[in-house]
């Protein structure tokens, strides 16, 4: 049993390389963007405008809103290993511009390529980790997905400041040839093969997994899909119409777009200024760094509780725990406006807040929601209903992101922070009422709890 659970988890670490990259993809302009504006430093003729520096940053999302939608489309036709290949190749593309950039044009390509890539390879991740592992570290290996992604911005921010441009492309070029390499020895999902009716692959699969008595579980969890669905629109239909995968889309779309509403995208972006506005003599680039090794400690706590306390249980805690940080940084905010002396002697109230909300979101609010979109769904609908999940994420995390300035002045600080922990207590009384506990089941199992 040992042995196969080692070959899962060599598997999957095989895997999270390329979510690895992506997490590198999402720290990089955080370094970067410093050297473009340096004209010692930069690759290109000149330093970049203030609006391309908006450009920059914003154009992964573009990318990875569109990205989650080719593995939705192609998974179950040539299967979840190309579809992992494939979103290899695209940040191999990208990163390959990072080293030859010559103006700011390719400096765009590079980061559309590696949201489409990033998009690609994150839900082929969550599907393909929730289909191979077994029901008892399903949760640890699906929540090690975003521990890895952490891992790589964590290295962007520690790297970035204290190499060159093309260096930071060397080195993510070599990280990625190895990701692209290992996904070739990887298996294919058995969940793919019992789709296409393989019965003989399936359950080669499974026994090289050690999971052979699945095999009924595996077939019973694709039963009356057709292997073919996925080249149509019946395959979205499928979503909305089948009692299971509507109430999956129901309950991880709500738990997404709460997670982003409670303002994470704003409190990474303007973590720097959370931090001055605390009196903070720490120079910023070694600010991103702590709020990246506090993300990447409080995520590495989740794997050894989930499959004992379960994902309602982390989601419950992390969420409460969020929203007292939050109202706490609303609390100083609201001080500072009304120019109360106490705010004076509470200075170090906001890093305080900020390592809370940090560390409580990845504990919970920030692991169990992509957990859960890879083992909520049926066959026919994972991998739609997971780049659904994810690209409205993302989608509102870059609307919150971007409407943060404007808040601010119309609300204030206070205001806005408080309306951020108004979505996480939204999120706690979400989990309490309607999150399953998907602890130990089996997916087929999953799926027979969401039709009662």
């Amino acid at each position: 049993m040992v042995s196969y659970l080692r070959t899962q988890i060599l598997i999957v670490a095989c895997v999270n390389i390329g979510q690895f990259i992506d997490g590198y993809s999402v720290g990089w302009s955080a370094p970067i963007i410093p050297k473009l504006q340096d004209p010692k430093q930069t690759p290109l003729p000149r330093v970049i405008t203030g609006l391309e520096i908006s450009w920059i940053g914003s154009l992964l999302y573009v990318g990875a809103i569109v990205g989650p939608y080719i593995p939705s489309y192609l998974s179950n036709i040539i299967g979840r290993k190309p579809c992992l290949f494939f979103g290899g190749l695209l940040n191999l593309t990208a990163i390959v511009l990072i080293v030859f950039t010559k103006n700011v044009a390719m400096v765009y390509a590079v980061r559309i390529i590696s949201g489409l890539g990033m998009g690609m390879v994150t839900v082929s991740n969550l599907v393909y980790v929730g289909e191979i592992a077994s029901s008892n570290i399903r949760g640890i290996l699906l929540t090690s997905t975003s521990i890895v992604g952490i891992s790589g911005t964590l290295a962007a921010y520690s790297v970035g400041p204290f190499v060159s441009y093309a260096t930071t492309g060397y080195i993510a070029l070599a990280i990625n040839i190895v990701h692209v390499i290992g996904i070739y020895f990887i298996p294919e999902s058995p969940v793919y093969y019992a789709i296409k009716g393989k019965q003989l692959e399936a359950k080669n699969t499974l026994r090289y997994l050690g999971r052979l008595d699945d095999l009924d579980n595996v077939f019973d969890s694709v039963s009356g899909i057709n292997p073919h669905e996925g080249q149509s629109w019946r395959a979205w239909v499928k979503i909305f119409t089948e009692r299971t995968n509507r109430k999956s889309l129901i309950i991880t779309l709500s738990l997404c777009t709460l997670q982003q509403l409670s303002g994470v995208a704003v409190v990474l972006f303007f973590a720097t200024t959370i931090f001055e506005s605390a009196g903070s003599s720490i120079r910023p680039d070694i600010a991103t760094i702590i709020i990246g090794a506090t993300r990447l400690l409080a995520s590495l706590i989740a794997p050894f509780v989930v499959e004992r306390a379960g994902r309602r249980i982390l989601l419950l805690v992390s969420t409460v725990f969020c929203a007292v940080s939050l109202i706490s940084l609303g609390s100083y905010f609201h001080l500072t406006r009304i120019q109360s002396p106490l705010a004076l002697n509470i200075g170090w109230l906001p890093l305080v807040s900020l390592i809370m909300y940090f560390f409580s979101y990845e504990i919970g609010f920030g692991t169990m929601p992509s957990a859960l979109v890879g083992e909520m769904f049926r066959g026919n609908a994972r991998s739609t209903g997971s780049a659904v999940a994810m690209t409205t994420a993302w989608l509102i995390g870059f609307g919150v992101a971007t409407g943060f300035g404007t808040m601010v002045k119309v609300f204030g600080g206070d205001v806005t922070f408080w309306l951020f922990s108004g979505s996480c207590l939204a999120a706690f009384l979400f989990t309490y009422k309607y999150v399953p506990e998907t602890k130990g089941k089996t997916l087929n199992d999953i799926q027979e709890m969401l039709r009662s």
